[in-house]
């Protein structure tokens, strides 16, 4: 009896709902925002346009959620929805834009040199932190390490812990490691530039070296310097960049001699270091 009263009032609701929803998405089209909203214990179907939505008592039984996606009105699993978050074709770069489907050298998006006919990193020009202008032929005469850094991921607290350390031990012998704060990877590197990229640095204790501007480093809207690395040291299955805290290695004369993979232990790396140095 309860569940037929049940039934009758999701009925009900969902019937009232009807004029609701057509009323909610008149104003998200004048808004032109898009707003999820899940419902847990029965869901809302909608087979056409036409259709009022009937409440659906095959998944009551299971207790399952349902997403409306309101402008336009469209059901979807709210465990796709959150992994949907998670896939290449999510806004997650340091821009806010839709991450670029390629990973070609765009000659059109840059403002130096060619990546693929440049002699060495000495070549390019990068932002720091704050914005200023950074030719890396400050660098002449060093080894340096260039990694893409962020926040939250996994592989954050060993890296920033191996790379302080890497650099406490070389540093007075020439090594340099420039890190590039890079938000294309599941939007793991929220902070700021400047004082926030500064402060979030300090608060970590990562004495990681010199930071740079947030870049992307995939993608046509990649920065000129990692279209540059990944064109003369290709990765495993491509070039692209596979996660945060890939590593190059480049020479005194500014050459990329290897590549390592984020999951590689900075302190791995000093082997090769020492070779170079």
């Amino acid at each position: 009896m309860y569940y037929n009263n049940f039934l009758k009032i999701g009925n009900l609701t969902a019937s009232n709902s009807f004029s609701s929803i057509k009323f909610l998405r008149y104003t998200k089209i004048q808004q032109q925002q898009q707003q999820l909203r899940c419902f847990s214990q029965f869901s809302l179907i909608q087979k056409s346009t036409s259709q009022k939505p009937t409440f659906n008592k095959s998944n009551f039984a299971n207790n399952k959620r349902l997403c409306l996606v309101l402008l336009p009105l469209t059901g979807v699993s709210c465990a796709a929805a959150s992994q949907l978050a998670k896939t290449d074709s999510a806004p997650s770069s340091s821009t806010g834009n839709q991450r670029p489907a390629v990973d070609d050298i765009d000659s059109s998006n840059m403002s130096g040199p060619d990546p693929k006919a440049a002699q060495s990193i000495y070549e390019f020009t990068v932002k720091d932190t704050h914005g200023n202008d950074v030719s890396l032929d400050k660098y002449k005469g060093n080894v340096v390490l260039v990694v893409n850094i962020a926040s939250k991921c996994g592989l954050t607290k060993n890296n920033y812990a191996k790379l302080t350390e890497l650099l406490e031990k070389y540093e007075s012998r020439g090594l340099r490691i420039l890190n590039f704060p890079c938000n294309q990877f599941n939007s793991q590197m929220p902070e700021a530039d400047g004082e926030a990229m500064v402060c979030h640095l300090r608060d970590a204790k990562a004495n990681i070296g010199d930071v740079f501007q947030k870049v992307d480093v995939n993608g046509s809207g990649a920065s000129p310097l990692y279209q540059y690395l990944k064109h003369k040291q290709s990765g495993t299955l491509g070039s692209a960049i596979k996660w945060n805290f890939t590593k190059f290695l480049v020479n005194k004369d500014g050459i990329p001699v290897d590549r390592y993979a984020p999951t590689t232990d900075p302190m791995d790396i000093a082997k090769d270091i020492e070779k170079l140095l």
